[in-house]
């Protein structure tokens, strides 16, 4: 492990390093203040599209899906991965300021139907692949086939979280108006009634990670699919506008390096100014191990 600035350097010279870059050139219309899911546009990586059997978990790993690549498995040589510089630009002002979210996205449960007023019990058939104590993991709720936007249908979410605790109850959230797929659909920067403006579900009060998801129950319904997605955010980045490449240093930003998991699928949220149908967005990554 990178115990000092020394370490880091040793790492370095020796060839512990990884350096790559990726592309995103998103189809999908977007709004204002509103978070949207990036794995899942055009680029590279290629996207995925939470395609599985409904309302059954599925796990997400690079070595079997792709994600943004961040270098070899290390554990078994006894060492860690972390991230050593981020960085993002692009030249389609509708983006900026963006705010983007780097994530290990871990486990996640398709189609899940938003017409059904019933409880819907989800069935964990994959298990988390990493980081299986579930601490820091967060919910997502990703639209994957267009809502209405009509009738302010509400949910909430029944949930396992990190300290094993299965029944624990997010709030009640709603979605938003938004009919793309790829938007995170409990995002919403103007309606203080809404308990999940940013692009995480609110978990039940002292719960700071999930392991698994239960079920979910809409109050009323829309039609449209959703899909429940557990990621571990990793690194913030905002993009402040088309004029230059922004970079994040975590060594000398936060005097922190994220580890990166091994195996870890890395994918991006953001939330952008505009539209970004016809955007073209591109960064690197950089990691290092010990």
């Amino acid at each position: 492990m990178l115990r000092n600035v020394r370490d880091l350097v040793d790492a370095e010279n020796g060839g512990q390093t990884f350096f790559s870059a990726w592309r995103k050139a998103p189809t999908q219309s977007t709004a204002a203040g509103i978070w949207f899911d990036l794995s899942m546009s055009p680029g590279n990586p290629v996207p995925q599209y939470y395609a599985a059997a409904p309302n059954i978990s599925v796990a997400l790993s690079q070595s079997t899906d792709g994600g943004i690549p961040h270098g070899t498995n290390v554990a078994g040589s006894g060492m860690r991965k972390y991230l050593r510089t981020f960085g993002v630009m692009t030249p389609t002002a509708a983006a900026a300021p963006m705010q983007m979210i780097l994530c290990d996205y871990l486990l996640y449960y398709p189609f899940i139907d938003m017409s059904v007023t019933d409880y819907q019990p989800l069935t964990t058939a994959a298990t988390l692949p990493r980081l299986k104590d579930g601490k820091g993991l967060q919910i997502m709720a990703v639209e994957v086939a267009g809502q209405t936007g009509a009738g302010n249908p509400r949910f909430n979410i029944t949930y396992t979280n990190s300290a094993g605790v299965s029944g624990r109850t997010t709030p009640l959230v709603a979605c938003n108006t938004q009919l793309s797929n790829g938007t995170l659909i409990t995002s919403q920067p103007t309606d203080p009634a809404r308990a999940a403006t940013g692009p995480f579900i609110p978990l039940q009060a002292g719960d700071t990670g999930v392991r698994s998801i239960d079920g979910i129950t809409f109050m009323t319904p829309d039609v449209g699919l959703i899909s429940l997605v557990i990621v571990e955010p990793i690194e913030n980045i905002s993009v402040r506008g088309i004029d230059a490449p922004i970079e994040r240093t975590p060594v000398t930003d936060y005097a922190d390096l994220p580890i990166i998991e091994d195996d870890a699928y890395l994918g991006l949220i953001c939330c952008p100014n505009g539209s970004l149908a016809g955007a073209n967005i591109t960064g690197w990554i950089n990691t290092t191990w010990n």
